[in-house]
């Protein structure tokens, strides 16, 4: 069967072959109504690496139910969180590329060009590397904005960019982050931005480090999600000087009635307010910005459940955002995978010589 590829961008002899980074998230929808969470929520639950589940059956419980009634109460609970920039993960994410572009311009003779886009929703990653080769990116590093590694995240994330790739005809060179999990500059964000509201605010009885879920049956499956996420975890703790007994690593955002990793945020969060805990804090490490999961599911619904429990005082610590120490170790992680990778500016003599023989041998100009 043959395949039409897509048209490729006019090239000009004897300019800079340029490395891009594309720096990609889940997505958001593009407002927070419940005709542009039908269009999302399509999108996203249509993703066969987010539900693995029966295509064919699937397809029916998305559309005659799932469609029908989510988008609605999804909508509302995007209100809660909705700023006058527009959504935060989308806000959070532009600022971190913005500030690792300038970063990075000031580190390397030929800055790479910085991107960002997202499996779901816009910017997408088409869009956003097809623009990248118009701008003469012939080597692209492809970072994944989830810090551990699951088949329905960094793995989903890697899938779209293959898919596009398939449908041009001139492949750029590709590298790719998967993971960093463990990286000692993440950890060490991590603990900073802990440590810098403990500055502020005082320290809590209890730190709950929440992660998102995933079904139980991945881990069984070989993804190493639940593995990476338990390390991290252990890591901060360690960072942060914290003893077995003063903090706890949970899973959050259970979807369906199957099992998923546990334990479940919700319960630890029950418990300890039944246990009439003084106060807790908690930190999603798995968030590098700031989205509806951090923001409603934990700050306002979290909140919630534990002070209806009994828990005394609540506190949700933000995620890593526009964290200096954040934007170092995205532009540290980067600078590791360019390592020989085209990133010295070629003296502009070469260049003009290199068209001048293309024209030559009959380039067109």
């Amino acid at each position: 069967m043959s395949r039409v590829m897509l048209p490729e961008p006019a090239y000009r002899h004897g300019s800079i072959d340029k490395t891009g980074v594309l720096l990609i998230n889940l997505g958001t929808p593009d407002a927070p109504t419940a005709k542009a969470l039908r269009i999302y929520l399509k999108q996203f639950l249509s993703e066969p690496r987010i539900v693995e589940f029966p295509r064919w059956l699937w397809w029916f419980i998305l559309n005659g139910i799932i469609l029908n009634i989510r988008p609605a109460k999804s909508a509302r609970k995007y209100e809660q969180i909705w700023t006058s920039e527009g959504s935060p993960l989308k806000v959070h994410t532009e600022r971190q590329t913005a500030l690792v572009a300038a970063l990075l311009k000031k580190q390397f003779d030929l800055a790479p060009v910085i991107e960002y886009a997202m499996i779901v929703g816009n910017p997408s990653i088409a869009e956003k590397l097809q623009q990248m080769k118009e701008q003469g990116c012939s080597r692209i590093l492809v970072l994944s904005l989830f810090p551990q590694y699951a088949a329905s995240s960094a793995g989903c994330a890697l899938d779209s960019v293959f898919t596009e790739l398939s449908k041009m005809r001139n492949i750029p060179d590709i590298r790719t982050v998967r993971h960093y999990h463990d990286d000692p500059g993440y950890i060490a964000a991590l603990a900073q931005n802990v440590c810098d509201y403990w500055e502020k605010h005082g320290r809590p009885d209890k730190l709950v480090i929440s992660f998102h879920g995933v079904p139980h049956k991945t881990l069984e499956m070989g993804d190493p999600y639940h593995c990476e996420c338990q390390k991290t975890g252990r890591l901060l703790a360690e960072a942060l000087g914290l003893t077995e007994g003063q903090y706890q690593v949970c899973f959050q955002s259970r979807f369906g009635f199957s099992q998923w990793l546990s334990p479940y945020t919700s319960d630890i969060l029950k418990e300890l307010g039944k246990q009439k805990t003084g106060r807790i804090d908690i930190v999603c490490p798995g968030f590098v910005a700031d989205c509806l999961e951090t923001l409603e599911e934990i700050a306002i619904e979290g909140k919630t459940t534990f002070i209806e429990a009994g828990g005394g005082e609540f506190h949700y610590i933000p995620s890593l955002n526009e964290h200096p120490e954040w934007i170092k170790t995205i532009g540290d992680i980067i600078q590791s995978h360019l390592t020989g990778w085209g990133t010295r500016q070629p003296a502009k003599g070469d260049m003009e010589q290199s068209r001048k023989r293309a024209l030559e041998l009959g380039a067109e100009e």
